[in-house]
């Protein structure tokens, strides 16, 4: 009898000392799960939206047509109307010219027989119009016939020279209107035109003529930016670039997708085209609904408590 008292006093004591650990662990898990790390975190949502992958070339203004004013006599240069920049119109006079005879013998002939009307004046007149890039000579210049004296450069005959790589002449076909960006800022409309029958040995790039039409006076050698479009989606998925990462290797992309307004889970993603701002991704596709962690994401493991900020 006292034996049987004894071995239900520590059956007694075996459950109790069991009920008690069963209360601490419950204790420390609950412990623990308040202990857990909540990241402040912001999210937005999937987009759509019209996206492009570009390739971006430089590309270099040029004239094409330009009008060399040339000497017609041997003579001096007589008087001057011709100014680097100055706009000119075609049939107006920039050089006169008087040949060295009737420099030394003056007006002697005209008072000796006044019906000779002799001056030995030559006038030359710009055969085009358009703008002065270049004057040779100044008043009291010797110049033999046939010497050039000014360059007069076409207005409409600007166009920009693009050095396109020969592996990406097949965009040419997707890319009749471009857009190119000059370094103030400008931005200028320009459709392809021909392509010169010659590659760089070099380089392997072959120069394409962009014709535009801006309205003013552009410089020469000028370098503008060319965007052509190498892929376009009308209505891409995008997340902004933030909201993607990856893997030191970069092959392995993923997003922080919130379930229930306190838990982000890992989800990966397969990443299509990217801009400045946005990255396109291609698998899988999300709901409208869906909410993605931009900032805070970095580093934070699966199933991450977050907290959601405004």
């Amino acid at each position: 009898m006292k034996k049987l008292i004894i071995l239900k006093h520590l059956n007694f004591m075996a459950f109790l000392a069991l009920l008690l650990s069963a209360c601490h662990s419950k204790e420390a898990a609950v412990t623990a799960e308040a202990a857990a790390p909540v990241t402040p975190v912001q999210v937005s949502g999937i987009g759509k939206t019209a996206l492009s992958d570009y390739l971006e070339i430089n590309a270099v203004s040029a004239y094409l047509q330009k009008s060399y004013v040339k000497a017609n006599i041997n003579g001096y240069i007589q008087s001057v109307n011709a100014v680097i920049g100055k706009q000119v119109s075609g049939h107006e006079i920039l050089f006169s010219l008087v040949t060295k005879e009737a420099r030394a013998i003056g007006n002697t002939v005209n008072q000796l027989d006044p019906a000779f009307k002799f001056s030995g004046v030559s006038r030359i007149r710009a055969d085009q119009s358009g703008f002065i890039s270049e004057v040779s000579h100044q008043k009291g210049d010797y110049v033999q016939d046939g010497e050039a004296l000014a360059v007069i450069i076409n207005q409409n005959s600007l166009v920009f020279l693009l050095d396109l790589p020969y592996e990406f002449r097949n965009l040419l076909s997707i890319n009749k209107t471009i857009e190119l960006s000059l370094p103030d800022g400008e931005k200028l409309k320009g459709t392809l035109g021909g392509s010169l029958p010659a590659v760089d040995s070099a380089g392997q790039t072959q120069r394409i003529i962009i014709h535009v039409q801006p309205g003013h006076n552009i410089p020469e050698n000028l370098i503008a930016k060319v965007k052509l479009i190498k892929t376009s989606r009308p209505n891409a998925q995008i997340l902004p670039k933030s909201a993607v990462l990856s893997n030191e290797t970069e092959d392995q992309f993923w997003v922080m997708k919130i379930i229930n307004d306190s838990t982000a889970v890992k989800v990966l993603v397969k990443k299509g085209i990217e801009n400045d701002n946005s990255i396109e991704i291609l698998s899988p596709v999300f709901g409208t609904g869906d909410r993605f962690v931009i900032t805070g994401n970095y580093g934070i493991a699966d199933t991450a408590k977050v907290k959601i900020l405004k």
